[in-house]
């Protein structure tokens, strides 16, 4: 049995024991991950040195004060989060319970990324622990050195049944995608998102997929082109580019790009490369940059720009930066993206009351805050009858009349709102009901 085999089937097993059900045991494991994050800066931030240069106070700022967030968020929430949620009720269900009940998956798979090591693996760790599941992480070989902290630590303070690290390459996590998981959490580019899918559909397992593509950047005339150069220059070359909602290229009037492209360089210490007049067939135009290069496209008007971004893939971003709310709205409304920002880049990240994901070739599924708990949960439908008022029941056992068709139509297609009713009317409405449906139909 391979060492991915028994990682899976001892998170497996851990589950089973419903340990991990228990919701104090599952606020215990993230004040647990917070206390990583806290005691353990110092050997997140060397390992991030050493695989991407990150400076020491770019740690915080980029990977682990939002995790942070979220972790005390899920704890402060976990409870609201997890309680039976109430829906609205129909004539058939008025004396009923009916309720969405959050339960968890099972085992989830989280497979990491090596640009954001931190951020775009603890991230989806949070939802999991939240909603009561197991997890198996694999962080990217790529970030080697904030693997092995992943490796060394993670299990010094959560429970290492539930939540086993294992690390390595191609090979192994191929192996991992052999086992049958719960729920499958990637975050990479499509190509490999294909593979995982792939993989998944022999056990019909869900998958959620964090992808790219490319996000374009819609800079109106009549802004401030200072200050909105000055966003997109560090939303753009921000972790030299490789961010996978960074813009990707800019759409902008020809009057204009000359100023933008000056405006930008104003921003950069080391000369950036940023392209003029590029051509939609373009190399550069065909797949995710994801590097320090940004190709600054013409168009003459917005609806130049929205037809342009129509007539590509989905992306995961769209920014638009302009002064005109109407302008802003109108692109929202008419184009479609896994997020949109104006006046701004990569921040709508940080909102964690937001949705984070992609759609179409940007990928699918979503977290961050009640998103990501919701996301690795089953939201289970339940309804608890009662054994009493089979009178009203008798409408659906054969055989069937044009009488019970008529009690049938008026019981299902008539939907009072009941919620915006007391709780004396809703009795009475009850009671009327009833009284009707017996004078009717067993008094003729």
């Amino acid at each position: 049995m391979s060492r991915e085999q028994k990682a899976v089937e001892r998170a497996r097993k851990a589950f089973l024991t419903g340990r991990s059900r228990q919701l104090e045991y599952r606020i215990s494991q993230l004040k647990n991950l917070l206390r990583f994050v806290k005691e353990r800066q110092q050997d997140i931030a060397e390992g991030l040195k050493k695989d991407l240069k990150r400076s020491e106070l770019g740690t915080p700022l980029y990977e682990t004060l939002g995790l942070e967030s979220e972790i005390d968020l899920a704890v402060r929430k976990l409870k609201e989060w997890a309680a039976p949620r109430p829906v609205s009720k129909s004539m058939m269900t008025i004396s009923d319970q009916v309720y969405i009940q959050p339960e968890p998956l099972g085992v989830v798979l989280i497979l990491g990324a090596w640009n954001y090591p931190w951020a775009v693996t603890i991230g989806p760790l949070i939802g999991a622990i939240a909603a009561g599941n197991a997890a198996v992480i694999k962080p990217s070989e790529v970030s080697s050195h904030t693997s092995k902290v992943m490796e060394d630590f993670l299990p010094l303070y959560l429970d290492k049944e539930l939540y086993p690290v294992v690390t390595g390459g191609v090979a192994e996590t191929q192996e991992l995608l052999k086992q049958r998981f719960d729920h499958i959490f990637y975050t990479g580019n499509g190509t490999v998102g294909k593979i995982i899918m792939l993989a998944a559909t022999q056990h019909l397992t869900p998958t959620t997929l964090e992808l790219g593509g490319k996000s374009p950047c819609y800079i109106d005339k009549n802004c401030d082109l200072s200050v909105a150069c000055r966003r997109i220059a560090w939303g753009k070359y921000s972790n030299c580019g490789q961010t996978c909602i960074a813009p990707d290229y800019i759409l902008c009037d020809p009057s204009i790009q000359d100023r933008v492209i000056e405006e930008i360089k104003n921003n950069i210490i080391v000369p950036p490369t940023v392209l003029k007049d590029v051509k939609p067939d373009a190399m550069v135009m065909q797949e995710e940059i994801f590097g320090p290069l940004l190709p600054v496209l013409t168009v003459k008007s917005p609806d130049e720009a929205i037809k342009f971004i129509n007539q590509r893939e989905k992306p995961l971003a769209l920014y638009i930066f302009s002064s005109d709310s109407k302008l802003i709205n109108r692109m929202i409304a008419e184009t479609s993206s896994g997020g949109v920002l104006a006046n701004d880049c990569l921040i709508h990240f940080s909102v964690n009351s937001l949705p984070f994901g992609g759609v179409g070739n940007s990928g699918m599924g979503r977290y961050h805050g009640r998103h990501g708990f919701d996301n690795l949960s089953h939201l289970r439908g339940c309804l608890i009858k009662k054994l009493k008022m089979e009178g009203v029941n008798k409408m659906r056992y054969p055989p069937h009349t044009a009488k019970k068709l008529s009690w049938a139509r008026f019981f299902i297609l008539k939907n009072p709102d009941f919620a915006s009713l007391g709780r004396l009317a809703l009795l009475a409405l009850m009671a009327i009901a009833v009284a009707v449906f017996v004078q009717r139909y067993f008094i003729d």
